[in-house]
């Protein structure tokens, strides 16, 4: 019985000493590893929308409201959406989207400008398939998205040559295009009812 106790103390000790190091280093690195990932992001949304003085971000609740009226089912699809602001006035959007792929959940970045048109696509998150779904991080595949209009939703065509709202599949990949691109129109429909 002594025995037990007396491994029982040294685990706990050895815990404790473990803990106590692991929440002394977060503490020294966690506030340069959150400006790390915001410095990230903000460059992210820099490659998909025009230079700002700033992004804002808009509330989330705002999103969900707007979201609840456009009856999505799947509120998360959205995460966050900045403002694009120069000066005072507001010249896009840049929205982070969620939709499921073939390998989970995507993150995707879509740049907006206030017109309306789709100025630019980072895939910046996935768990797509190497060498299938994985194309949708190719610059080729992202920049047939750049001038869109949010007029019309996306379609995704497997053959032939895209048109105007048409999205060309990876070959291989379609779930995976189709996923960008039921990202990208829950972005335009967002977008489309926050500007009305």
């Amino acid at each position: 019985m002594k025995e037990i106790i007396n491994l029982a103390l040294k685990l706990f000790v050895i815990t404790a000493v473990a803990a106590l190091a692991l929440a002394f280093t977060n503490s020294i690195t966690g506030e340069r590893i959150a400006e790390q990932i915001e410095m990230e992001n903000k460059l992210a949304r820099e490659e998909v929308i025009s230079p700002s003085d700033y992004f804002e971000q808009v509330e989330q609740q705002t999103i969900i409201d707007h979201e609840k009226k456009l009856g999505f089912n799947n509120l998360e699809i959205i995460s966050e959406v900045y403002k694009d602001i120069v000066g005072d006035e507001i010249i896009g959007y840049t929205f982070k989207v969620l939709p499921k792929g073939y390998g989970g959940e995507m993150n995707i970045l879509v740049g907006i400008s206030i017109e309306g048109e789709i100025t630019g696509l980072k895939v910046v998150g996935h768990s797509e398939t190497p060498g299938l779904g994985a194309k949708a991080t190719e610059k080729s595949f992202q920049d047939q998205f750049a001038g869109m209009s949010t007029s019309t939703p996306l379609t995704v065509i497997k053959s032939g040559t895209a048109g105007d709202s048409e999205v060309q599949a990876i070959t291989g990949s379609t779930i995976t295009t189709q996923a960008v691109t039921d990202g990208v129109n829950a972005a335009l429909e967002v977008f489309n009812e926050m500007n009305k």
